[in-house]
């Protein structure tokens, strides 16, 4: 009954469109769906702009909320490095571990990532079909591989997140009667395992690091250096690790040769540095109203209480290493008196993210994801994995002097775990690793129950196996009964 009254429904819709315009085309992004047109014509690009407009679309996505706010909320707000702040009883949720299966955030990242993910699935379909001979061979190929990397990198958002999750690589290109059974196992597809998925991401990147170029025009378009980066985090991330995997892709960012850390740190966050030399992958804004950045003014301001607030730990664990340089460009203390209050700290000595500056209406901040320090923290991992600690020692030893810190003194593999740990920590603060770091390294549920506030006052956090993945959403399980619920919700 369900599948007649779905084939109906969509027999019914396609005569309205039909009826309305003759060569429409439709494109329900959420599930990656290209619905073939009304003229029955397959090819769904016929010129080589409507193919670098749809590319280009894929790239647009990475401008939308969650990539300007809930990126940073998930990484960061999940993490002992911020509290949720602001009045959005969904990201209280999502801080104190008590997410449940209707929370606005859980439903809206995953319509974020399948509509983000459905967009690549249209270019990576459909580009070889274009008949425009403008479009050369080897456009078309840099063409797929820049979409298969954006469409890796949203299902390594979405496997961290939930873990099982469905893979939708096609789209339909017809409804009717006759293939329903087909479509509407695209449409309504069940869970793939996380090592289905982890192998679909790598399989994507690998073919992308063959199309993708050295350079681009800014470091917001897919190179070779974002795409092994991926790749490194990727293996860092599956279980098993594989730290063979983790070092081979790390020594292949660096081995280009084209990116080095810049001599002080603050001018990553100053705006007298964008698209530097040691940023790998980076949103990319030019302000206004048309390419405004909205997201900085959620973190920083005075006209309403912002999200991610600082906290205690984090601001002590800068503060016990002596880390002025990091704390200063990573935190803004403010007074806030007769704005609004906070349970963590007083109106007169209130801290904001730092690290993004430019907060104005129209900001063209533009956000780094991917940047060298990173990559170098994460061959040191690979290193003391691997059994070199005098390896690791020197890199993160690289990465301190920088800021003017002393060397490690990690005399063992676990105590340079920890050290790594701390370094990543530090370096990378407010950027949106945080959890995912304490999650692939096994410690979020030891770290995160053991956080203070202030005056050292446990914060009595709950973390358990089953809340390091989200729920997956009521709606999705109401659209999709092929779809399970993680355990625990």
């Amino acid at each position: 009954m369900r599948t007649l009254k779905f084939a109906l429904s969509l027999l019914s819709l396609t005569l309205v469109f039909t009826s309305c315009e003759k060569f429409l085309d439709v494109k329900p992004e959420s599930n990656g769906i290209a619905i073939e047109n009304a003229a029955g014509d397959s090819v769904l690009y016929k010129s080589a702009s409507e193919v670098e407009a749809a590319l280009a679309g894929a790239y647009a996505d990475f401008k939308n909320e969650y990539y300007q706010l809930d990126y940073y909320v998930n990484g960061d707000a999940q993490s002992d490095d911020a509290y949720a702040g602001a009045d959005n009883p969904a990201n209280f949720q999502i801080d104190d571990y008590k997410i449940d299966a209707l929370n606005s955030n859980v439903s809206r990242d995953w319509a974020y990532l399948y509509g983000h993910i459905g967009k690549c699935n249209s270019v990576i379909n459909n580009v070889d079909k274009c008949p425009d001979p403008s479009l050369t061979a080897e456009r078309k190929k840099q063409i797929k591989a820049e979409a298969l990397f954006i469409r890796a990198f949203q299902y390594f958002q979405a496997v961290q997140l939930w873990g099982d999750v469905p893979l939708q690589l096609t789209e339909v290109k017809t409804i009717s009667a006759a293939n329903l059974p087909e479509i509407y196992n695209i449409l309504y597809p069940p869970r793939a395992s996380k090592d289905e998925v982890f192998k679909q991401i790598i399989s994507d990147l690998e073919k992308a690091a063959e199309g993708v170029p050295v350079t681009a025009a800014h470091k917001g378009l897919a190179t070779k250096g974002a795409v092994y980066t991926l790749l490194a985090k990727v293996y860092a991330t599956q279980d098993p690790h594989d730290w063979n995997k983790v070092l081979e892709y790390c020594n292949k960012v660096i081995d280009l040769g084209i990116y080095q850390l810049l001599p002080d740190y603050d001018m990553l966050w100053n705006n007298s540095q964008e698209n530097s030399v040691e940023s790998i992958f980076e949103i990319n804004y030019s302000g206004g109203s048309s390419d405004g950045n909205w997201g900085t003014k959620m973190f920083r301001g005075l006209d309403w209480k912002k999200f991610n607030i600082p906290s205690n730990d984090l601001v002590k664990a800068f503060q016990q290493e002596g880390d002025q340089i990091r704390f200063n460009s990573s935190i803004y203390w403010g007074d806030v008196t007769g704005r609004w209050s906070d349970p963590h700290w007083p109106q007169n000595h209130y801290p904001f993210i730092n690290k993004w500056r430019n907060f104005q209406e129209g900001s063209d901040q533009n956000y780094i994801i991917y940047r060298l320090a990173d990559v170098l923290l994460l061959k040191a991992e690979a290193l003391n994995e691997l059994g070199d600690l005098a390896g690791a020692a020197a890199l993160v030893n690289q990465i301190r002097a920088r800021v003017n810190l002393p060397a490690i003194t990690a005399s063992n593999q676990a105590e340079m775990r920890l050290a790594i740990e701390k370094e990543r920590r530090l370096e990378l603060a407010f950027e949106g690793h945080r959890w995912y770091d304490l999650k692939r390294t096994g410690r979020a549920i030891e770290v995160i129950n053991n956080v203070k506030g202030e005056n050292d006052i446990p914060l009595g956090y709950q973390l358990n196996e089953n809340r390091l993945l989200w729920p997956i959403p009521q709606a999705e399980l109401d659209k999709n009964t092929k779809l399970t619920q993680n355990p625990g919700y």
